[in-house]
């Protein structure tokens, strides 16, 4: 299987996928899948770029919409993770993941499908420390701070990815694990970006749950994105354990490496993107706790017996199969000869593909359930004690500025 791997998309599909398709006849291959790290920027239409974290000069339509209305079909299956880039209105209605068009797959703010017999995992959106221990609090239409902090790595969605027991053969984050640099020539990195070196020597260049994760999981591959450059490197986990390699791209900009060619082995084709047993038992088992406040939120170090969920949701997949739920539009497209926003919704969509996977998973839709947006403290209990801080102690730190979440957008 031959699996063709993104950096930062920012929007320009139209010039991603043609150069995989001239790629494709040039070296007469066949590409299966491709996989983008992050930036993405699903905009349908016109009110979506409101919710794009970006300077309103930079808001730009793009191509994305012409695979979102029909007008054009993705020519390879794509699966693709948030960055700090996106249309997070759109990704919060598809937060267990789903069809963001047809054969284009977001994988979720946290998730894990397979392609054939290939695992992929991803996690969404950057790490800032003030937001990673809250809950998922922001709705559409976002404030000036809450388009930020909507795609800040939450904990919660990380633990779901440390209950991961199964072998996962490509993880995929938006931001480096933080270190990775350690495992890579990195004197060359801070010759070609200088002003890397103090975040390397801090050792605050990258995602410490990024960090944790790839020391849990261990998988042969990690891809990311992000910091705009290409960056290779060997992570040995021990002295004969396995072997990470890691890679960096850079945006789809022509003359820049944005685009990388990797062979896996795999059961013969024809490949889809299906459901992943393992995942699917661990979002039905951890979805009761689920954090929707900004109140800190609290979750056991122990891992948690998985057999009861995995047996059922097993038996709930061979009843129903492991295709993923169909694409359905939810808001007007764009219309390239008409000018103003498509539509005057303003708020969040209940997406069809969400609600009946949480049917289908026999959970309940709680993203605009007022009862627990206001609740104060979510809490996971683990048997072995500790004490949860005041609630009136608990403040919302205030926003730092995000100086890499506007990084090179006047390149």
């Amino acid at each position: 299987m031959k699996i063709a791997i993104e950096g930062c998309m920012h929007g320009d599909l139209d010039n991603v996928y043609a150069t995989l398709l001239h790629l494709q006849q040039v070296e007469r291959t066949k590409i299966d899948l491709l996989i983008c790290c992050g930036d993405f920027q699903a905009v349908r239409n016109e009110k979506d770029l409101e919710s794009l974290s970006v300077p309103p000069k930079y808001r730009s339509m793009n191509s994305f919409w012409k695979y979102y209305s029909g007008e054009k079909v993705a020519p390879f299956p794509t699966i693709f993770i948030g960055g700090n880039h996106e249309a997070s209105n759109y990704l919060w209605e598809l937060y267990y993941g789903g069809w963001a068009a047809p054969h284009i797959y977001f994988l979720g703010f946290a998730g894990v499908v397979k392609f054939g017999s290939v695992r992929i995992g991803g996690l969404s959106g950057i790490y800032k420390s003030n937001h990673y221990h809250l809950g998922h609090f922001e709705r559409p239409p976002y404030n000036d701070r809450d388009i930020k902090s909507v795609y800040h790595v939450r904990e919660y969605d990380v633990h779901k990815l440390m209950q991961i027991e199964e072998p996962v053969d490509i993880f995929v984050s938006h931001d480096w694990p933080v270190g990775i640099t350690d495992h890579g020539n990195w004197k060359r990195l801070v010759r070609d970006k200088p002003y890397f070196k103090e975040e390397i020597q801090d050792r605050t260049l990258g995602s410490k749950p990024a960090a944790e994760l790839l020391e849990k999981l261990k998988p042969p591959y990690w891809f990311s994105a992000h910091l705009h450059c290409k960056f290779a490197a060997l992570v040995q986990h021990g002295d004969e354990g396995p072997v990470t390699k890691f890679l960096a791209l850079d945006k789809c900009i022509p003359g820049r490496k944005f685009l990388q060619i990797i062979e896996v082995e795999s059961e013969p084709g024809p490949y889809e993107i299906q459901y992943d047993e393992e995942w699917l038992a661990i979002t039905r088992r951890f979805n009761s706790i689920f954090p929707l406040t900004m109140k800190r939120s609290y979750f056991g170090g122990k891992q948690v017996d998985m057999e009861d969920s995995r047996q059922w949701v097993r038996s709930k997949l061979q009843s129903r199969g492991t295709k993923p739920f169909e694409f359905v539009r939810t808001v007007p497209c764009y219309n390239s000869f008409e000018t103003g926003a498509s539509g005057s919704f303003s708020g969040h969509n209940c997406n069809p593909q969400t609600e009946a996977l949480l049917e289908f998973l026999e959970l309940p839709y709680v993203f605009d359930d007022s009862e627990v947006a206001a609740s104060s403290v979510s809490r996971v209990e683990d048997g072995g004690g500790g004490g949860v801080e005041d609630a009136d102690e608990i403040q919302l730190p205030e926003e730092e500025d995000d100086d890499d979440d506007d990084d090179d957008v006047e390149d």
